[in-house]
């Protein structure tokens, strides 16, 4: 049975691998349009399992028994939703938002076996503290072009590493793909693929 991963997220992928999964990249293109009112879990929960079902339809439609994992990434900061910086000005205003506070990233990952259709749903969340950054930090991190893709305005496995003074919660989450919740979901869809190393 082939393993799916619905994004073209190079992180996600990364994570994949070095847990020792084969697997193919179906990125799947959706809407990501926030519904009005919508909480953050809601949307990344609707947003992962649209991205698995478009990929699902394409493995479907070419008759391949497959399992797809769909997921979505939001970083949530007083009480707000916090995308990928628009602009270098965009990325500064969120960085000041996060700066000495905590914050929670949420991922919805959807995992769907074709072709039987049967499914697992789940929001991981983790929680994040930044140090206190300098108008400096700030300007600094931003001139290196790290914050400019990544939602919140940040990647924890990067250079953003030295302003993160603690975590709870699953780190992978942050990454952008909780690798324990998501073996769990395989398995409970009888995925059993061995470890490639």
């Amino acid at each position: 049975m082939k393993l799916i991963l619905a994004s073209a997220s190079p992180r996600r992928a990364r994570i994949l691998r070095d847990a020792g999964f084969e697997f193919e990249v179906c990125p799947a293109h959706v809407d990501e349009t926030r519904f009005h009112g919508e909480r953050p879990e809601d949307y990344v929960r609707r947003l992962a399992d649209a991205k698995a079902r478009v990929a699902a339809e394409e493995a479907g439609k070419k008759n391949i028994p497959a399992i797809v994992i769909g997921a979505d990434t939001a970083v949530v900061a007083a009480g707000e939703l916090l995308g990928k910086p628009t602009s270098a000005d965009d990325a500064r205003k969120i960085l000041r938002l996060l700066s000495g506070r905590t914050h929670e990233v949420l991922t919805g990952v959807s995992v769907l076996r074709v072709p039987e259709g049967s499914a697992a749903l789940h929001v991981e969340t983790t929680r994040v503290t930044f140090l206190e950054l300098s108008e400096k930090d700030i300007d600094d991190y931003i001139a290196t072009g790290e914050p400019l893709d990544k939602a919140g305005a940040y990647a924890i496995q990067g250079i953003a590493s030295r302003y993160i003074s603690k975590i709870e919660g699953d780190y992978f989450n942050v990454v952008g793909l909780p690798m324990a919740r998501v073996w769990k979901m395989l398995r409970s869809l009888g995925f059993n693929q061995t470890i490639n190393q």
